[in-house]
Order: C-alpha cells, then structure tokens, then sequence
C-alpha cells in the first residue's frame, strides 16, 4: 500500500502534468493569435489564417488606448462602447494600462487570460485530478483562450465550484456573484448550487449561497448603475435587441427560410425570439432535470451545472465561438465521457474553422480588396458544422441523464474537509483537500 507520502508524490506530479499541459496548450494558442497582434489586418489575415481575436480591434472601439474608465467616462465622439459586464470592462482596463498599443494590449490580455486558465486547472485537479486533463488539453482552450475574456467567468465560476464542494457556501455564493458581473451565464448555477444544499436538508446553507451571489453582484453593478445608469445597461441593451448570431441554431432557421446568407430580424421579431429562446431553455431545462430525477432521485444536484449551460447553448440566439469554454471545466466534473468530449472537440474545430472561413469567403463577395481571389467555405459548410456540434450537445444532455456516476468518484479516497460556516454539519466525506 503506498504511503503517505508516496501520494503526495504521486498528486504533485500528477498536478505537475496538469499544469504543464495547460502551459502547452496556452502557449500554442498564443503563438497561434500572435500573427494578429499588430493590429495590421489590411491583408485579411484575421480570417486567412484563422487567428481573429476580439482582443486586438476592441482595444480600439473600447477606446482603452488613454486613460478612460468604462462606465464612468464617455465614449469619444458620443459612439457606444462598454458593451461587457463591469468586472470583464475593467479587467481590460487593466490590461491596457499595462501594455500600450495593439500588440502590448494583446499580449497583457494573453498573459492574465493564462493566469485565469492556470486557476481553472488548478481548481479543477482539486475537485477530480487527473481529469482536469479534459480542460487542459482541449482544442477548444487553445483556439478560443485568446480570443475573448470568458476564462475571467470561467476561472472564477470553477473556484465557486469547488469552495462549493468544501461547504464553504458564503464564498460559493460570492464568487458566484462576482463571476456573473464578468460574465452573465454563471448566475444560471445559483439555482443548482443551491438546490444541492436544500438535496442535503442545509436550507442555510441554499440561502447563504443566494444571498452571498446577489450581495457580490450588487456591490460590483450597483455603483455604476447608480452613477452611469445608461452606459452600465449597454450591455443589456446590446444583447436583448441583437439578432440571432451566426452559430447558433436560430441563425440557421433564420437564414434557410429568408435566403440570402443573413437573418434579417425586425425589431418585433427579435422580442419573439428572445421569448422563444427562454421557453426553449425552460423546457430543455425543466426535461432533463425531471428525467435525471426521476431515475434517480438523490443525484448530486450542482452537476445540472453542466445541462443547464448546453442547453442555454443550444436555446439561445447567441453562440458566440468562445462560449464552448464554459462547458470544459464541466467536461471534467460532470460528464467525462472521452468519446463525447472528443465528438465536441471535434464539432468546436469544425465550427471555427468554417466560421472564419466563410467569414473570408463573405468578405470576398462584398468586394474587399483584402480578401480578392479568396474562396473559402461556403455558408452551408459553416452551417452543417453548426448542426453537427449542436447534435453532439444533445448526446451529451442525453449522456448525462441516463448517467448514474457519481462525478467526483476519481478512483481515489475521499478525505473529510472541516466545515468553515457556523453550524455546518460536514459529512463523512468530501472532495479531498488534496488529491492524495
């Protein structure tokens, strides 16, 4: 039997691999992004070589190039910017306080965008080691940790996770809070995190993580919806009145029955399909929920995590490339099927390579001179690739609610953890505070 130490050993190393490997695949996305740093794009490279970025032409139209404050100083010349939530506007901030220029912006952002896949790692070979591995080497992680600011939620939304599962429901709650003003989509995991402590009769403990959401949330929106009320709702105005996105399925409909290559939506029609997008959320939502608990009725509820985000993906007019990041960490605790998770890795490279594809072929018909003589692939390419990626999102909510496995059973013992909020009652056993 190994000693003591010997697991010590043995989980040092295995964090080591970890680590390493989320290195790699951040370094590669890196390199691969870095031919779009300068900002230089008359040559159509952003979609010629399949390294667009929004950290590169944002710095721009965020105008973060002086020293103005998002939300609280206006936008030059009256234009709309602040089109994030505050925490993502002012980590960009930051960042653009520490490089200068296109190149320097894109480069700050990569390295503090590293530090926030480092953490999601970290956290996640906390809560089920090895596997951590599903986030670590994931295609997706390399073609999308650079293109947005979602691993800010996403590393904070993993931590929530797992101070979640040591019972520290208070700063469960907060960091949800706070993952959700980078990020909306982490406030959907209020609900199962909480119904996971109602599951276990701590009533409390469902209450203290609503509470401690809402009150992280508040302290981090309310001061510029008090002082900046029209530019702090940008955000919200920006997606309610949108039309439906290019990957995602609403598109697809759109498209087929207007022709054309577009979705053309009036104002009336993209009220109707927000509408439609909730309802379908709810249904999907509510299906697998009730299906998951009636076969069994005692499975650990913060795992609906993982179906209530594919779902949202699939029922929402907006699939914006880098949102399959939500779902890797997910991968790894909820649902790690390596067969799914390749077909989804698979889909997710399809997706991007024949999004910015057509994305070149488009510009081409439009009569950009970057872009002449380029043939790419054409919107039915894209769009199959769209489809197919959202089929293996079906398989995977199907796959999680005929599982039965109990998603932190890593093969190892689990240690007790010490509870930290007055009059928590810790059960035998919990994820261990290390892997042994």
């Amino acid at each position: 039997m190994e000693s003591p130490a010997g697991r010590r050993a043995t989980a040092g190393l295995s964090l080591a691999v970890v680590i390493a490997a989320t290195v790699v695949t951040l370094a590669a996305g890196g390199v691969f992004k870095s031919r779009c740093s300068s900002g230089d794009w008359g040559d159509g490279r952003q979609y010629r070589q399949l390294c667009y970025t929004d950290l590169v032409p944002l710095y721009g139209t965020e105008h973060l190039s002086g020293g103005r404050l998002p939300f609280l100083n206006a936008c030059p010349g009256g234009g709309v910017c602040d089109e994030y939530p505050v925490l993502t506007m002012y980590f960009m901030r930051a960042a653009a306080w520490i490089g200068h220029g296109y190149a320097g912006f894109f480069w700050a952002n990569a390295v503090l965008l590293s530090l926030c896949a480092l953490i999601t790692a970290w956290a996640l070979f906390l809560m089920v080691g090895e596997r951590a591995l599903y986030f670590a080497i994931a295609p997706t992680l390399l073609i999308y940790a650079f293109v947005n600011w979602d691993l800010l939620a996403v590393a904070i939304t993993t931590v929530a996770t797992l101070v979640l599962l040591r019972r520290r429901d208070r700063s469960s709650g907060v960091l949800l809070g706070l993952s959700a003003a980078a990020k909306i989509y982490p406030a959907l995991l209020v609900v199962p995190f909480a119904r996971e402590r109602v599951r276990e009769e701590r009533r409390g403990g469902a209450a203290a993580i609503v509470v401690w959401s809402v009150i992280a949330f508040a302290a981090v929106n309310v001061p510029f919806a008090m002082f900046a009320p029209n530019a702090w709702s940008t955000f919200f105005r920006f997606n309610s009145t949108r039309s439906a996105d290019w990957d995602s399925l609403w598109f697809i409909v759109c498209e087929r029955l207007h022709g054309g290559g577009s979705c053309p939506l009036s104002a009336a029609q993209i009220k109707l399909v927000n509408g439609l997008s909730l309802l379908a959320f709810l249904v999907i939502a509510a299906a697998v929920w009730w299906t998951r608990a009636k076969r069994q009725p005692d499975f650990p509820r913060w795992t609906l995590g993982f179906p209530l985000l594919v779902a949202f993906l699939l029922a929402n007019k907006v699939y914006s490339p880098q949102y399959s990041l939500w779902l890797l960490p997910w991968f790894a605790l909820a649902l790690p099927n390596p067969w799914l998770f390749g077909a989804f890795e698979f889909a997710d490279v399809a997706v991007f390579v024949t999004r910015f594809s057509w994305f070149g072929r488009l510009s081409a018909d439009l009569g950009s001179v970057a872009f002449s003589g380029y043939r790419g692939v054409p919107l039915g390419g894209f769009e199959l690739a769209v489809a197919i990626r959202a089929a293996v999102l079906v398989a995977c909510l199907v796959a999680w609610t005929l599982s039965r496995r109990d998603p932190l059973d890593t093969g190892r013992p689990l240690r007790s953890r010490p509870a930290t909020d007055p009059g928590e009652q810790t059960p035998a056993a919990t994820i261990p505070a290390s892997p042994p």
